[in-house]
């Protein structure tokens, strides 16, 4: 008896140090930099708009919090510096994560990244407005055409006239230093481009390097080898919109071209077993079984040796 009950004993000393360990991270990381994923589905969230499928079904009663719209945060702890990419519809409850993430005074990063004009990537702009936070000139980076498209139309131009944003121009393959300790690239990938480009970005912090590409047509349409990109970073972060083609037999996949995450797997398998787990899929769409971390899918891609992006994940650059 005495012998069990120090066994519990000693069980529940190790799970409050590892919670006081754990607070330790968010509070005083060990890292300078680190980055923080702060949404992993498809742009119009899940439950996903009029679906009637078992899928979104149960959500709409009983959401889970951690159905946010693909970004990530990154943070400068040594700079007290921090940055958002993609402005989404979750936005709000994203920025809180990040201040909480970096220990900053307030919710506003020190920089926003776009990656396109779909509606996942950008339209969290909004609660920049007058209507919202009436923020007061938030650098906003984005290409030529992202750029002239948010100066050109309404309701994003009046962010620029009020000064809620300040419209920063990035260039293809052209490396940004954010800090000491933090250089963003972007650079341009296919996609449905009918309101600007879209871009990737290669983060490099002091020590590690991260692939993002949240949204691209087949890997074969792109100018580079994704094979070789993933061998030259040490985490990328990959579109996995669609596990496969029974997702969206109800839609003309012309309209929505994505890699299937069964095609990647595919492409990926000459990686060596080190670079295979570089990848972690992300965007899911909400038919994806990847979104259920106990589906047949989501065992599939871990003994093919890649990840499944998770919710609040934190990375050390």
């Amino acid at each position: 008896m005495k012998h069990c009950l120090l066994i519990i004993l000693l069980f529940s000393i190790a799970c409050n140090n590892k919670v006081k360990q754990e607070e330790k991270v968010l509070s005083e990381p060990d890292a300078k930099v680190t980055l923080y994923l702060l949404g992993t589905v498809q742009d119009a969230g899940s439950p996903h708009i009029d679906c009637q499928k078992e899928c979104c079904s149960a959500l709409f009663e009983n959401p889970e919090s951690d159905r946010k719209v693909v970004s990530l945060g990154l943070v400068d702890h040594e700079n007290g510096k921090s940055f958002l990419f993609e402005a989404t519809p979750d936005m709000p409850a994203q920025l809180r994560d990040l201040k909480n993430f970096s220990g900053n005074d307030n919710d506003i990063p020190d920089g926003i990244f776009l990656t396109h004009a779909h509606i996942g990537h950008y339209t969290g702009l909004m609660y920049l407005g007058r209507e919202a936070k009436g923020a007061s000139q938030v650098p906003v980076y984005a290409m030529p055409k992202m750029k002239s498209f948010l100066e050109t139309n309404g309701p994003w131009n009046q962010l620029v006239s009020l000064n809620n944003i300040t419209l920063q121009q990035i260039q293809d393959e052209t490396p940004l230093q954010l800090t000491s300790n933090i250089t963003v690239v972007p650079f341009s990938v296919p996609h449905r481009d009918e309101y600007s480009e879209t871009v990737g970005y290669k983060i490099m912090g002091p020590n590690k390097s991260v692939l993002f590409i949240p949204d691209i047509d087949k890997w074969h349409k792109w100018e580079k080898n994704i094979v070789e990109e993933i061998k030259k970073v040490d985490f990328a972060f990959l579109d996995a919109s669609f596990f496969d083609e029974k997702e969206i037999n109800n839609r003309d996949i012309s309209e929505i071209p994505h890699p299937f995450v069964i095609e990647s797997m595919k492409l990926f398998d000459e990686l060596s077993d080190e670079e295979k787990g570089k990848v972690h899929f992300i965007h899911f769409n909400h038919t994806n079984p990847l979104l259920k971390p106990k589906s047949t899918e989501s065992r599939l891609v871990q003994i093919q040796g890649h990840k499944v992006a998770k919710f609040r994940e934190r990375f050390a650059l």
